[in-house]
């Protein structure tokens, strides 16, 4: 009954092959939410291949579904006492779809396959592979420990890549049954293959179409230009307006009034932005003025322009397109009033005399900014855990860089939010060839061995 004993548990599950023998068995069950005729197999996974590796570690296990949802929830929980710390784990099963054509020679995306010192593998990183791992880090301390030491719970949903339709719903509705002390889950990348990392919640996002209509079909650009508006020249004007020519925000509600916090600064003060092989270079001189990269991408907000449409790009006449339209994306984190996002930008278009710019919500579920202090005592304890195990200081992430539900935990349920990676930037997820390094996979399952063992050595409910 050791910590120790917990961590070379966890790794010779690894060593004898039994993890990657259950991740080829989750991998090959093709849970694409977005294809209907996938229905059948978003169940299957839940009945056939975490049901029954949860119940083998004494977890009772439930079903629970909601009208809202595309997809079924499995909830499991394991009570050892109601006086220790109650865990609520959370991952989701559904892929994106698995564009089977386009991976490379010998790999499909329903086949884990091990080349070049990785697994490559629809899901072995979003989000199978993530939550597969914490089940067997967990399966190594009953293992070393003969119990947990804390109260367990876990969600999985299976409609995560659609937007996580009916989540917060379904939590609502079961709030008593998934009450607990905190969240710690896995998804997303570490900032780095090599260093181990935690994120405190998630940038929020959302959607802003830019319309201009200015009349009934295209005229001969001969015989009307310069009578006419061109609302493609307009569209560009207004875009020009909101963002400038470095990438920085010039509307005051798109960014946070306080700047960022000290704690937020602290903890990004030795983090370092590099998606490795392959990523772009990164461009120090577009965006938020006197920010490190960590802090542009941590720490603050950006407006992007996701796509951008008039007249036909296919197959150009000499004609003043009648219609121009952009789909415009706010990666903001917290402190932004997403409700007072459209009322500033149609205030500061109409000041610009750009007022024939309509300007309409993108689509209704866009995801809210949660950040959980740095400073906080669970931030901290998960902190020195996984540098204990890696004898590596971990990346303090306030905030993941891109968009998770973790607002239906942080908000809803009332939980502060710990999430642990397993991947990097570079593993191609939702798109052809994802993959993971294999020493990533098997240094996790050390590492979460750790945490999950110091989970159970607590005095109380929270660490002091």
């Amino acid at each position: 009954m050791s910590r120790e004993a917990a961590i070379a548990a966890a790794e010779a599950f690894f060593d004898k092959g039994q993890f990657k023998s259950d991740l080829t068995r989750a991998v090959s069950v093709p849970t694409e939410s977005q294809n209907p005729d996938r229905a059948a197999d978003l169940t299957r996974y839940l009945q056939d291949i975490v049901t029954p590796m949860l119940a083998e570690m004494g977890f009772k296990t439930r079903i629970l579904q909601h009208p809202k949802a595309k997809g079924p929830f499995l909830f499991a929980e394991r009570i050892e006492d109601p006086s220790r710390p109650t865990i609520l784990g959370y991952g989701h099963g559904d892929v994106i779809r698995g564009l089977d054509a386009d991976w490379k020679s010998g790999l499909s995306p329903w086949e884990l396959v091990e080349r070049d010192g990785r697994w490559w593998g629809r899901g072995v990183v979003d989000n199978k592979g993530q939550h597969l791992l914490n089940f067997a880090a967990q399966k190594a301390v009953l293992a070393a420990r003969g119990k947990l030491g804390f109260n367990a719970k876990w969600l999985i949903e299976m409609g995560e890549e659609l937007g996580s339709p009916g989540l917060k719903e379904a939590c609502e509705a079961h709030k008593d049954l998934l009450a607990a002390d905190l969240l710690i889950a896995s998804d997303g990348p570490r900032v780095s293959a090599e260093r181990p990392t935690l994120f405190l919640g998630a940038r929020g996002a959302m959607l802003v179409d830019l319309l201009i209509e200015a009349r009934e079909g295209g005229h001969h650009s001969g015989n009307w230009g310069g009578l006419i508006s061109n609302p493609g020249i307009l569209l560009a004007h207004a875009i020009a307006s909101l963002v400038g020519p470095n990438g920085q925000i010039r509307i005051p509600e798109m960014v946070p009034a306080g700047g960022i916090p000290d704690s937020v600064r602290e903890a990004l003060a030795d983090i370092e932005v590099d998606g490795g092989p392959g990523a772009p270079e990164i461009e120090t001189w577009w965006g938020e003025p006197g920010l490190t990269s960590a802090e542009k991408v941590y720490g603050w907000c950006n407006f992007e322009v996701l796509a951008y449409e008039t007249g036909n790009p296919k197959t150009p006449v000499n004609a003043i397109p009648p219609r121009a339209w952009a789909r415009c994306q706010l990666r903001h984190v917290v402190g932004i009033d997403q409700a007072a996002v459209l009322p500033a930008i149609r205030r500061h278009l109409d000041r610009q005399g750009l007022g024939m710019v309509q300007v309409l919500p993108g689509r209704d579920n866009d995801f809210i900014a949660t950040r959980l202090d740095p400073r906080h005592p669970w931030a901290q304890f998960a902190a020195r855990s996984l540098q204990r195990s890696t004898n590596m200081k971990p990346a303090v992430l306030p905030n993941l860089g891109g968009a998770l539900p973790n607002e239906v935990f942080s908000d809803l349920l009332g939980l502060p939010t710990v999430w642990v990676p397993h991947s990097y930037p570079g593993c191609s997820q939702h798109a052809p060839n994802e993959h993971v390094p294999v020493p990533l996979v098997r240094q996790a399952l050390g590492m979460m061995a750790g945490l999950y063992w110091d989970l159970g050595e607590l005095e109380g409910k929270a660490p002091v």
